[in-house]
């Protein structure tokens, strides 16, 4: 039976990254860094790639009062680069290199890939709301007692009409950065969404 057991393993489909040296020029941590960060990832993901259950598994661990699956979803669909379904080391990698040490703009680049769920390149309303939304499920009731149902919607209807400067109904990325830097609100509620990372 170990026999059996080996070749299962060796059928295992398991993704090795690519060299720690890669990855460390194409990110802002050292190698010592990344091989921690590495051994981390193998340990909650043995085959070395991260599918979206698993991945709203591990989240849901860090927000115990709230439903952190849509948020989860959304946050998996920016680290899933290819948009293929999984996250691999280093895509796990670059976006944390980017949330935790990229400059302001790298950070509000990612964020606002984030909010453009179908990926065409805007920002709708829709988006940003379903967004929102999904971050105060995930914050749960216990964060936000005082909430009133709607306060998703207001929340949005200011942030949005803030960020669409020209008034076409889309935020682009121009709009959402100079809207972020230009305002320490906006930028203080990204701010939020950065330690939910």
């Amino acid at each position: 039976s170990d026999k059996i057991e080996d070749e299962l393993e060796m059928t295992t489909v398991c993704h090795r990254p690519e060299g720690l040296e890669q990855l460390e020029a194409q990110t802002n941590f050292t190698k010592r860094e990344l091989q921690v960060l590495y051994r981390g990832f193998k340990n909650e993901c043995p085959s070395g790639v991260v599918n979206e259950e698993t991945f709203k598994q591990i989240y849901a661990q860090f927000f115990p009062h709230g439903d952190a699956s849509m948020y989860a979803h959304y946050l998996f669909n920016a680290f899933d680069s290819a948009q293929n379904g999984s996250v691999k080391f280093e895509d796990f990698v670059m976006a944390l290199s980017i949330l935790l040490r990229g400059t302001v703009h790298e950070k509000l680049r990612w964020t606002f890939n984030l909010y453009d769920i179908n990926k065409d390149g805007y920002i709708n309303k829709e988006e940003m709301m379903d967004i929102v939304k999904a971050i105060y499920d995930m914050m749960g009731k216990y964060t936000y007692p005082v909430l009133k149902e709607d306060a998703p919607r207001q929340h949005v209807e200011v942030f949005f009409q803030k960020m669409d400067k020209n008034k076409d109904g889309v935020v682009t990325l121009d709009e959402f950065i100079e809207s972020c830097q230009e305002d320490d609100n906006i930028m203080r509620s990204l701010q939020l969404f950065e330690n939910v990372m």
